[in-house]
């Protein structure tokens, strides 16, 4: 029986559960077992927790479905454990080195006590100093073990369940499980404080909690806020059921209706129902104050009054202030022009057009990514829908003829960018673009993360220096509805990068539904309109961004390469689109591909991939066809920008560290052998889980005609789909050496 079971409810927090993991394995006292709770097994966080189970016998995954909440979660963990105690963790929050050691050796001094309390900090999610707020409340208390007479303040209400150790027999005694619903920690509280005979308290922080940009779960409007007048009423009566003392029952009181006054100050909580929050809170005042029970002073104790006679509207007159108003009319985002904000805040005042679509594609550069396979699609799909897309001003002439443009910026734009109920980016829509009520933001992104994204950039200074305000970047998140996502791995980087309140859809990338859907008269077709030499093999070189360099550098010298790799071998060279400027390194081995609209033409006409750090590893992945790692600065590149992973060590093919090496590979047929195959079947089954050709599909359904989740086609399993097939004119392993210089 180990002496500890840390169970880890992880529902929506699956982008940081390993850190929580991670901070409780790697603790110095090691007698315990580690029981993740997870929605499903197909759900985010299970693949991690998976992980750790195939690492670490002491890892024994469970699952809770989503409608059990946090309070059902916890209830399934606590049923799987076999500790002599218990101890709850949030999936995104950390158990601080030498916690476990400290708790033991703490409950070996108080031998039998039900409840071992102890500290806690609030951390900040961005910056700010962390908080210990049961700092004072635990300094009152005795030393040693006591009764809970002897500190009445200390109900249990004010304490979260993860700043505390229970026993596990004594739960099982008094049959005590979390309450559902939200505000479950403060019934579960008030329950356990109420049965505890000895309870005990360790004055020192044992738990990180990281606050949540979002905010707490219990601050979210609906229906859910009713549930705390359960709790409220499931610990009240347990009390009087137990002839509690006043001197117990007067602070359990008195917590208990702060909780239930915080929210009754609150009405947007409620949207609905409001009134009948506040009366039936009233009834329970009235039913459960003890007699002579004093009120507080000031102006709390004007709200217990007021609670107390049951004055809807003299409290909520109280208490009503309109804290937005001022600030929204102030930062209003509105674009720079006169006339054009005059226009653009008029055509906020029209109603939302529900047939109106609009799209853009990397700030504006052209008909491309995501967003033109969804537009595509929703031509097929949803013709009733009006597609607009967004250009930039002298890039006009790179959209296909049929497609219906706005320029960026102009009148025309504003105007359909505030009408319009769809608005589909690859990036993000300007900062002055107002998030209307009624309207769907999807963002596709545009690549899987090796690089680290969104705010996890801010802890390196040479990136950081060019995201500019990561505060303006989270309003921009604040609009998203839906979020795309190609494999689990980007669901759960998104989550940490992106902190905010959509949906992940984990529906694939549309722009690789062509990697299923091409035939070979497409890829021959791709091949001869970028002129690539029958018989040769192409080598398309997709290098990254250096947020360390100035300027495009090629990082290899690719006449050098192909005379070293063979005499077949041509180059299609693709640079980071931000160095797309119209200038082609054409040579009679080299063919620039930079200024090519469609990066997936360019990966179908390919033999082969050759990339450093660029995520157009994870879409060519798709095509099945050999990858090799250029990686000459991988330790400068991961300590200037930051890794989701260690590349080198989990590549999708061979991997090259000099340019002696990479020409090797390819000169020797080793970049497309068994070994390399190996390597390729390992990545694409981690990161191209969702791309199956359908992508485009799902997303339009969804997203565009609405349907419901459960009519979306699913996934089809990775061994069943076919891609397309490689280049017809060119033997991929040669059967013998091709000489150095030819």
């Amino acid at each position: 029986m180990p002496r500890f079971s840390i169970i880890v409810p992880s529902h929506g927090v699956a982008g940081r559960l390993s850190e929580a993991l991670d901070s409780v394995l790697g603790q110095s006292f090691g007698d315990l077992e580690l029981i993740p709770v997870c929605d499903g097994p197909d759900a985010p966080a299970a693949e991690v927790a998976a992980g750790y189970a195939g690492r670490d016998p002491r890892v024994a995954p469970v699952h809770s479905p989503p409608s059990a909440g946090l309070g059902g979660a916890r209830n399934a963990g606590t049923r799987a454990a076999s500790g002599t105690y218990l101890l709850f963790l949030d999936g995104d929050d950390l158990l601080l080195p030498g916690a476990l050691a400290a708790l033991d050796a703490r409950l070996a001094e108080t031998a039998g006590v039900d409840v071992l309390y102890a500290e806690h900090e609030r951390a900040p999610w961005w910056e700010g100093e962390p908080a210990n707020p049961v700092a004072p409340l635990l300094a009152r208390a005795p030393e040693g073990a006591f009764a809970p007479a002897e500190l009445p303040h200390l109900t249990g209400v004010r304490l979260p369940a993860w700043s505390a150790v229970y026993r596990r027999a004594f739960l099982a005694e008094h049959r005590l499980a979390f309450p559902d619903g939200h505000f479950t920690d403060v019934g579960w509280g008030g329950l356990t404080s109420l049965a505890a005979e000895r309870i005990a308290v360790l004055r020192r922080v044992v738990v990180r909690h990281r606050l949540r940009r979002q905010g707490s779960r219990l601050n979210e409007p609906g229906p859910g806020q009713l549930a705390l007048l359960d709790h409220v009423e499931l610990v009240l009566d347990r009390a009087a059921g137990h002839a509690l003392p006043a001197e117990r029952f007067g602070p359990l009181f008195d917590q208990l209706f702060a909780v239930v006054l915080k929210t009754a100050s609150r009405p947007e909580r409620l949207p609905s129902g409001h009134r009948a929050f506040f009366r039936r809170a009233a009834r329970l005042y009235r039913r459960f104050r003890p007699a002579g029970h004093p009120m507080p002073r000031g102006s709390l104790g004007v709200q217990h009054r007021l609670l107390a006679v049951g004055a809807y509207d003299a409290f909520r007159a109280l208490r009503e202030v309109d804290r937005l108003t001022g600030r929204a009319a102030g930062a209003l985002p509105r674009p720079h022009a006169v006339r054009t904000r005059l226009r653009y805040r008029a055509a906020l005042r029209r109603p939302l057009d529900p047939e109106l679509a609009v799209y853009c594609a990397y700030w504006g550069r052209g008909y491309a990514c995501n967003p033109a396979a969804i537009h595509a699609k929703a031509r097929e799909l949803a013709p009733h829908i009006r597609s607009v897309f967004l250009v930039e001003a002298g890039r006009e002439h790179t959209l296909p003829k049929d497609v219906e443009y706005a320029v960026l910026g102009s009148h025309r734009a504003w105007e359909l960018l505030a009408r319009a109920t769809f608005l589909i980016n690859n990036a993000n829509f300007a900062d002055r673009v107002v998030k209307r009520p009624g309207s769907v933001h999807l963002q596709t992104q545009h690549g899987t993360p090796l690089k680290t994204m969104g705010v996890d950039q801010s802890t390196y200074p040479v990136v950081a220096a060019r995201s500019g305000s990561f505060t303006r970047l989270l309003g921009r998140v604040d609009r998203w509805d839906f979020n795309l996502s190609a494999n689990r791995h980007s669901t759960r980087m998104w989550e940490r990068a992106f902190p905010g309140s959509w949906e992940a859809l984990e529906y694939g990338y549309p722009r690789n539904d062509v990697y299923y859907t091409a035939t070979a008269d497409d890829v021959a077709r791709v091949r001869r309109e970028l002129g690539v030499p029958e018989g040769r093999l192409a080598v398309l070189y997709a290098p990254t961004h250096r947020d360390h360099h100035t300027g495009f550098e090629p990082g290899l010298d690719l006449e050098a390469f192909c005379a070293a790799a063979g005499e077949d071998v041509v180059v299609l060279l693709r640079a980071h689109y931000f160095y797309d400027r119209g200038d082609a390194r054409h040579s009679d081995r080299i063919i620039d591909v930079t200024a090519h609209r469609c990066a997936e033409d360019v990966c179908l006409a390919a033999d082969a991939l050759v990339t450093d750090y660029s995520s157009i590893m994870f879409d060519y992945a798709n095509l099945d066809r050999p990858i090799v790692v250029y990686a000459d600065d991988w330790d400068v590149y991961r300590h200037t920008r930051g890794v989701y992973f260690d590349l080198p060590a989990e590549p999708p093919g061979p991997v090259a560290r000099t340019p002696e090496e990479l020409a090797a590979v390819f000169r020797d047929g080793s970049y497309a052998d068994a070994g390399s195959a190996a390597l390729r079947a390992a990545f694409r089954a981690r990161f191209c889980q969702f791309d199956d050709g359908r992508a485009a599909e799902r997303v339009v359904r969804r997203v565009l005609l609405g349907e419901p989740p459960e009519a979306i086609a699913p996934v089809r399993p990775l061994a069943e789909r076919v891609p397309a097939p490689a280049p017809a004119a060119t033997t991929l392993v040669r059967s013998r050496p091709c000489p150095a210089s030819a």
